[in-house]
C-alpha cells in the first residue's frame, strides 16, 4: 500500500482491529494546548445511536437534527463497465442502503429518505463505507451531498451529485457532480489513488447556493439549486494534494484538510478561502481536521479525527479525536478529547456542539451521535 497517497475512504482501515465494537462516549477531559489555560469540563453525552456510518450533519428549520448516512454498503460490481478505483482501496461495490435521518430532542430516529446509493472498499482496504455524505437546508428544502454513486463505486445508474429531498420521502438529482469533474479536471490530480467520481466530503449553503468540497481531485465548486456548477478554487493547484475535507462560510470560505497518510502531527491546515478563490490566510499546527465550525460568537472549532500519540507520524487510532477552539493567534484549546473516529460536527441552536462519531470501521448500527456542552 503506498502510506502516502491514500484517499479518504481509506480513514480508519484496519483501525477496528482492537476494537470489538464502537464505545463512543470513552471520552478523556479536556486539555490545553499551546500554552491555553485549561477550560472548564464540558458536558458530553450521547445523543442519538443506532446510525449506519454517520457523516454530516445539520440542524433543519424545524429544529430537528438531519444526519447524512453512509450506510451499509453493498455487493455490486461495475468491473469491465467503466474505470475503476485502482487497488488496494478499489475496486468498489456498491448498494443502495445510504440514507437520511432526522433526530427529535429526545435522541429519537426517523428515516427521511432511504435506499440511497451506498458503496465499500475492496475487503483487502476494510470494506470502508461512503454514501451520503452532508446535508444542508436552503430555505426549507433539504439537499444531500452524495459520495459513494458512480459508476466507478458500482452504482451505475446514480452519479455523484447534490439531491433534493422532497417531503413524501422522494427525491432528485440536482446536480450530477460526477460529470462535472469528469469534464473539468484539477490541474495536480493524484494518479495514485485516482477516484474517477470523486469523494466528496462536506457542503455548506450560502445565500441560496451551496458550496461542496472534495478531496481526492482537491477543488471548492458552487452548486445552484437550479444544478448549474462553478469552481471556486482548484485547491490542487494551489497546494497540491493535500485532501480538503471540511468547508464552513464565516465571510470567508473556511476549509480543512485530512492530509495524506501517514498523518504527520500539526500538517493539517485551515485555509481562509475568499468567494473569489484567493486564500490570504492560512490556520496550521491541526491534525486530520474533518469539520469546521463557527459559535454564535464567531469563534471558529476544529474537528480532528485522530491525534497522534507522540510526536510521530500515526494512522487513524480510535479514541483519540478531539474539539478544539481555534483562537484568532492560531493557539488552540482543547475542548472534548477521545472522541472515536469522529466524522463530522455541527453546532446546535442550543450552543452546543454535535458530533458523530464512529462513522467509519464500525459495524452496522454502531455509529452514533454526542454532544458536547461547554
Amino acid at each position: 500500500m503506498r502510506p502516502t497517497r491514500i484517499v479518504v475512504l481509506a480513514l480508519v482501515a484496519g483501525s477496528f482491529a482492537a476494537c470489538n465494537e464502537a464505545t463512543p462516549m470513552q471520552v478523556q477531559p479536556p486539555g490545553v494546548a499551546m500554552g491555553r489555560s485549561p477550560a472548564p469540563a464540558p458536558t458530553i453525552s450521547t445523543f442519538a445511536t443506532g446510525l449506519n456510518a454517520p457523516r454530516g450533519l445539520r440542524f433543519g428549520p424545524d429544529g430537528y437534527l438531519y444526519v447524512a448516512e453512509g450506510g451499509t454498503g453493498g455487493s455490486n460490481s461495475t468491473e469491465g463497465q467503466c474505470d475503476q478505483v485502482i487497488e488496494p482501496i478499489g475496486p468498489y461495490t456498491g448498494g443502495y442502503t445510504g440514507r437520511i435521518s432526522k433526530v427529535d430532542a429526545s435522541g429519537n430516529r426517523t428515516t427521511v429518505v432511504d435506499n440511497l446509493p451506498s458503496s465499500q472498499t475492496s475487503p483487502g482496504s476494510g470494506g470502508l463505507v461512503s454514501g451520503v455524505a452532508d446535508v444542508a437546508f436552503v430555505g426549507h428544502t433539504l439537499y444531500a451531498l452524495l459520495a459513494g454513486a458512480g459508476c466507478s463505486h458500482g452504482i451505475p445508474d446514480v452519479p455523484n451529485g447534490v439531491i433534493r429531498v422532497h417531503g413524501d420521502g422522494s427525491w432528485d438529482l440536482v446536480a450530477d457532480l460526477s460529470a462535472y469533474q469528469a469534464a473539468h479536471p484539477v490541474a495536480h490530480p493524484e494518479e495514485e489513488d485516482f477516484e474517477p467520481d470523486g469523494t466528496w466530503w462536506q457542503m455548506v449553503a450560502v445565500r441560496g447556493d451551496l458550496y461542496a468540497v472534495e478531496p481526492n481531485h482537491g477543488e471548492l465548486v458552487r452548486i445552484t439549486t437550479a444544478g448549474d456548477v462553478k469552481r471556486v478554487v482548484d485547491i490542487s493547484a494551489k497546494e497540491g494534494h493535500i485532501v480538503p475535507t471540511a468547508v464552513a462560510y464565516h465571510g470567508n470560505f473556511y476549509v480543512g484538510n485530512l492530509s495524506t497518510f501517514p498523518l504527520v502531527p500539526g500538517a493539517s491546515t485551515i485555509y481562509h478561502i475568499t468567494p473569489s478563490g484567493q486564500i490570504p490566510e492560512t490556520t496550521g499546527h491541526l491534525t486530520s481536521v474533518l469539520g469546521v465550525v463557527f459559535d454564535h460568537q464567531g469563534r471558529m472549532y476544529a474537528l480532528e479525527n485522530t491525534v497522534c500519540p507522540s510526536a510521530e507520524p500515526c494512522m487513524p487510532t480510535p479514541e483519540t479525536g478531539r474539539v478544539v477552539r481555534v483562537a484568532r493567534n492560531g493557539s488552540l484549546e482543547t475542548i472534548a478529547s477521545g472522541l472515536m473516529l469522529p466524522t463530522g460536527m455541527t453546532m446546535g441552536p442550543d450552543g452546543a456542539l454535535y458530533v458523530s462519531v464512529a462513522g467509519f470501521g464500525a459495524p452496522p448500527g454502531a455509529g452514533a451521535i454526542v454532544r458536547i456542552e461547554f
